[in-house]
C-alpha cells in the first residue's frame, strides 16, 4: 500500500518559476537563467532540451537574449547590469523570497544588523543579502552554534531561508535575545514549505508506515530539511531522485507493505508519478 502526504511536489514559486520558463520557450528559441532555475537535474534536463540554457554568471548571457530570474532570485546588482545591457529580463523570484530580501534591506536601512538563517552557499541565501544595502551589517548563521559566536549588538534582526525549519528559527532566536538590546524575528520560511514539512510529520504519525521514499533533487535545501523531519520520527527513508534511482534500490522495498511518499517543492507531478508506478509494480511482483 502507498500512502501520499497530504502536501507534495511543485510549490507555487516553482510552479510559477517553471510555467514562465515553458511559456517563454514558445516566443524565443532560447531562453537563459542564471544557475539551475530549480534544484531538480530531471525537471531542468526535460526544460533544456526544449531550449532552457543556464548561465553560471551574468557574463555569460548573449546580448539580446531572453532572461528569466529564478524563484530563488538575484542580488540587485545582478540584474542592474543585465538590464544596463538592454537584456529582456523577467523577473520570476519566489514571493516568499521577494519578501525575505525586501525586510532584509527595509531592516538594513532601519540600522538593524541583519542576521540571515541558512545556508550561505546557497543562491537564495546570495540574493538576500544582495539587497542588504550595508554589507558588512549582515551575516550569515547556519545553526545554533554558529548563532552562538555572534557579538553583541544593540540592534539586530533575524530573517531566515525560505526552506528553514521553525523550530530552528525559534531557538536561534532565543540565542540572539541575549545578544542584542532590541532583536526582531521575521519568519520568512514560505508558507509551502511549512506546509510540505507538516505533511511529512503527519504521514509518519497518522499511519503505521514501514518506511517513507522521499522524492527530489540532492541539491535541493527543502527536501534535505524533510529527509532531516522524517528521519527525526523514526522512520527509515529512502531519497531518490527518479523512477530509475528507486528501481535501482529496489531491495529496500523488500518486505515493506505500508510506504508513505513524500516530495520536495521542487519536485515535478510527472516524476512523483514515476516513481510511484516503480513501487507498485514492486510490490506487485513482492505480493504484498
Amino acid at each position: 500500500m502507498i500512502i501520499m502526504a497530504e502536501h507534495a511536489g511543485f510549490c507555487f514559486g516553482v510552479k510559477r518559476a517553471v510555467d514562465a520558463i515553458s511559456e517563454a520557450l514558445k516566443d524565443y528559441p532560447q531562453v537563459w537563467t542564471i544557475g539551475l532555475p530549480i534544484h531538480n537535474p530531471q525537471e531542468v534536463a526535460r526544460l533544456e532540451s526544449l531550449g532552457l540554457r543556464v548561465a553560471d554568471n551574468d557574463s555569460e548571457i548573449p546580448d539580446g537574449a531572453k532572461v528569466l530570474i529564478r524563484a530563488h532570485g538575484e542580488p540587485l546588482e545582478v540584474i542592474e547590469r543585465l538590464k544596463a545591457r538592454g537584456i529582456d529580463v523577467e523577473d520570476m523570484t519566489c514571493p516568499f523570497v521577494r519578501k525575505a530580501q525586501e525586510k532584509a534591506a527595509q531592516l538594513s536601512r532601519e540600522g538593524y544588523y541583519v542576521v540571515l538563517l541558512g545556508d550561505r552557499n546557497h543562491p537564495e541565501i546570495r540574493g538576500i543579502l544582495g539587497h542588504v544595502s550595508d554589507k558588512d551589517s549582515a551575516e550569515v548563521v547556519a545553526d545554533e552554534h554558529e548563532a552562538s559566536q555572534l557579538q553583541f549588538r544593540a540592534k539586530t534582526a533575524l530573517i531566515s531561508q525560505t526552506t528553514q525549519r521553525e523550530e530552528r528559527l525559534e531557538r536561534i532566536a532565543g540565542i540572539l535575545v541575549g545578544k542584542s538590546s532590541e532583536l526582531r524575528v521575521c519568519n520568512t520560511i514560505c508558507k509551502a514549505t511549512a506546509q510540505r514539512q507538516e505533511a511529512a510529520r503527519e504521514l509518519v504519525r497518522n499511519n503505521q508506515l514501514d518506511g517513507v521514499v522521499l522524492i527530489g533533487g540532492k541539491s535541493s535545501a527543502n527536501t534535505g530539511k524533510l529527509r532531516d523531519i522524517l528521519e527525526a520520527e523514526g522512520v527509515n527513508v529512502l531519497w531518490v531522485e527518479d523512477e530509475k534511482e528507486t528501481d535501482a534500490n529496489s531491495s529496500w522495498l523488500t518486505g515493506k507493505f505500508m510506504v508513505g511518499i513524500a516530495a520536495g517543492a521542487s519536485t515535478p507531478e510527472w516524476l512523483i508519478d514515476r516513481v510511484t508506478q516503480i513501487i507498485a509494480a514492486k510490490q506487485d511482483l513482492q505480493g504484498v
